[in-house]
């Protein structure tokens, strides 16, 4: 099969631009190496009000997996098959920039870990069903593994989202079969307690690692949850969605996608019903520890239309509007974090990851709206991002030339500490034939 991302011929590198830019490129890439190989990955001081964006590890595409991942494709869609505009046809609404990847490949994490930083995300939320091998959780367990060392160069912090409907699934075949679900959560907040919490870069409320839940779903009777913080050293702080389960220290809001569904909606969400969910989220909040407010630019839904599941809703982008209004709200709200729902979520089309339909869009909102509400001082700029994607561009291009890689490092994490000048120097303008590709409009890379 095909590789998903842009995979330029051995020649569209240009050898006429190499030969023009060759020495200033190695004599920058000398400097940036000496410069920047010690540079320790600390995370950014977080201010008043930390950023998060929530995070998907699981998708999977050759030919860095074997074949397409369910999420690519929910046995319906055929991403082999490519249309007369270079889209693969996948399980969404909307084309990634770089086309659908593989989140064990560390070429595409990379280059997420960087747009989120300097797109002003400050820690990532990210999707987690524990460590079993069952389904493909333990594949999201080992590509969460590959994410890490790139969101430390980064500078970004990091948190877990754990979704207890994983405690319905099979029983692996090394464990007991038991009907009670608490001791299998435990089992797997220890493992999480033990691998996770006590990272450096583990995102912390009041000294206590951050710990959001995907429902409860499985683990609502009250006490529940209580039992299972009891058992874990360190204890988390427990996010709950909508309102706090017992035992947690506050919620997060989410897309309340069931108003869609009262008489008369047409199953739209309406800006009105969003937003007085939003009120009445803030207004609760005020009487918990701690809340994550939440921002988001769309809804919709691919899953449908592949069969898996009924309508649940829409609510429209409104030409970047409910993001724009979404987020400004979130910004400055009372709450101590605010987080964008989602990152990468393709199939729900919630996704402000850079798209063949959006571009940067919505990165460059989120950009100008840090600046004006968060920190004044915030440095990243939509050339930076640009320098991003060319970064991408530059490690497809350059395969297995251990040099230019090197020199790629280099410019790596001179980005993650925004010093984008001397990324400028090792990433030099690719020829059109590489920035051109399926889902990507042609943008100007110098």
């Amino acid at each position: 099969m095909s590789n998903p991302a842009p995979k330029p011929s051995p020649n569209t590198c240009g050898p006429e631009h190499a030969h023009r830019t060759g020495h200033r490129r190695r004599t920058a890439a000398s400097l940036a190496l000496a410069t920047l190989l010690a540079w320790p990955g600390q995370p950014a001081p977080l201010h008043a009000k930390t950023i998060l964006a929530y995070y998907l590890v699981w998708y999977a595409a050759p030919p860095h997996s074997t074949e397409w991942g369910w999420h690519w494709t929910m046995d319906r869609f055929q991403p082999d098959r490519i249309n007369a505009l270079g889209e693969r046809e996948i399980a969404s609404w909307y084309q990634p920039w770089i086309g659908p990847y593989d989140s064990g490949d560390t070429v595409a994490l990379e280059y997420h870990a960087l747009l989120m930083r300097i797109a002003g995300v400050d820690a990532v939320v990210i999707n987690w069903f524990g460590p079993e091998n069952v389904f493909d959780y333990a594949r999201i367990d080992q590509n969460l593994r590959r994410f890490l060392p790139l969101l430390e160069q980064a500078g970004l912090q990091w948190a877990l989202c754990f979704e207890d409907r994983s405690l319905q699934a099979p029983e692996p075949a090394n464990l007991r079969s038991d009907p009670d679900p608490i001791p299998r959560a435990i089992s797997i907040l220890r493992h999480a307690a033990r691998v996770y919490f006590n990272h450096p870069n583990y995102l912390r409320w009041q000294g206590r690692p951050v710990l959001l839940n995907f429902g409860p779903q499985v683990l609502r009777n009250p006490g529940q949850w209580q039992q299972v913080l009891n058992s874990l050293d360190p204890p988390p702080a427990l996010f709950t969605i909508n309102t706090p389960a017992p035992g947690a220290v506050g919620a997060f809001a989410w897309p309340p996608m069931w108003l869609s569904q009262a008489p008369g909606t047409d199953g739209v969400l309406s800006e009105t019903a969003l937003h007085r969910y939003l009120t009445d989220f803030e207004q609760s909040a005020r009487t918990w520890p701690a809340a994550i407010s939440t921002a988001f630019p769309r809804f919709h839904d691919i899953h449908p239309r592949a069969g898996v599941r009924g309508y649940w809703g829409y609510l429209g982008d409104r030409a970047g509007a409910t993001f724009r209004q979404t987020l400004q709200r979130a910004l400055t709200n009372a709450t101590p974090m605010a987080m964008i729902a989602t990152w990468n979520d393709f199939g729900e089309g919630t996704q402000i990851e850079p798209s063949g339909e959006f571009g940067l869009r919505d990165l460059l909102t989120l950009q100008e709206l840090r600046r004006t509400h968060v920190d004044p001082a915030f440095a990243g700029t939509p050339q930076a991002l640009e320098l991003v994607r060319r970064l991408y561009l530059h490690r497809r291009c350059s395969g297995t030339n251990s040099a230019r890689q090197a020199e790629l490092d280099a410019a790596a994490r001179a980005l993650g500490s925004f010093q984008f000048r001397e990324a400028a120097a090792l990433l030099p303008p690719l020829e059109p034939t590489v920035t051109r590709g399926p889902n990507r409009p042609d943008l100007d890379t110098k």
